[in-house]
């Protein structure tokens, strides 16, 4: 049977200590959240295995238990994986594992989902005010039949949640900037739940719509400072929306 390859990991580096006991409550949360921090950073190499629990134990300052608790939350989320006879090892990095966790704490504190449209007004109306310069007519097309989905979904009470993402997606394709891109779909993948809670109040879907075809109305202009303006007004209305509706945003 091949042999687990066991590493000994620091307890400090350059006299600074690199692990540090645990002394909250969730302990299993604030150990995965760690061990997903040193993934990160490399602490902990894709290719090698994680520490024995006895070592990692030690270190954190945690039981056993905790220590195998926070592997299977991470073994859960895909940042994980436990190979028999060979130990756990880190999984390749990618934008849905790290964003992942994220998500998922976000819909449960208040003052990250504030912070998180704090993050919408800064960058969505820049991504409107550059597509204003960098749209075609392919990309108006899409954003129509977009808006026409979204219209028809509204009258017959349905949920438009997929279109009202799919809008955020091309206005970010219009800026033909492939790292505004892949920022806006990391930013959706976060917006989904608030989203999806937000749309079913009462009278949201149609302001929704409203602020979309704002947006697409300073785009045929070619007003870039209008659809930066029309942008902001529209995150500005999901603001109000999760005031009122505190069930979005825990």
């Amino acid at each position: 049977m091949p042999q687990t390859v066991k590493r000994f990991i620091p307890a400090r580096r350059d006299g600074v200590r690199l692990i540090k006991p645990i002394k909250k409550t969730r302990i299993a949360e604030e150990v995965a959240d760690r061990i997903r921090m040193f993934i990160l950073d490399g602490t902990f190499p894709q290719g090698q295995p994680l520490p024995s629990e006895r070592v990692l134990t030690e270190q954190f300052g945690v039981s056993r238990g905790s220590i195998r608790d926070a592997f299977r939350m991470l073994e859960t989320i895909g940042l994980l994986e436990t190979r028999h006879g060979r130990g756990t090892f880190p999984l390749e990095l990618t934008v849905d594992r790290l964003v992942a966790p994220l998500a998922s704490m976000m819909t449960f504190q208040q003052d990250l989902q504030d912070e998180l449209l704090d993050v919408r007004r800064m960058f969505e109306p820049a991504v409107a005010r550059a597509a204003a310069m960098r749209i075609t007519d392919e990309d108006f097309a899409d954003l129509q039949r977009i808006l026409d989905i979204q219209q028809r979904k509204l009258k017959a009470g349905r949920s438009a949640i997929v279109e009202d993402t799919a809008f955020h997606a091309v206005l970010a394709r219009s800026t033909r900037n492939r790292v505004v891109v892949s920022l806006m779909a990391t930013l959706n993948d976060l917006l989904v739940e608030s989203r999806t809670l937000s749309l079913k109040q009462k009278g949201r879907p149609a302001k929704s719509i409203e602020g979309h075809k704002a947006v697409v109305a300073a785009l045929r202009r070619r007003d870039a400072e209008g659809a930066a303006r029309a942008m902001s007004d529209h995150i500005d209305q999901d603001r109000q929306s999760a005031t009122a509706c505190p069930r979005a945003f825990p």
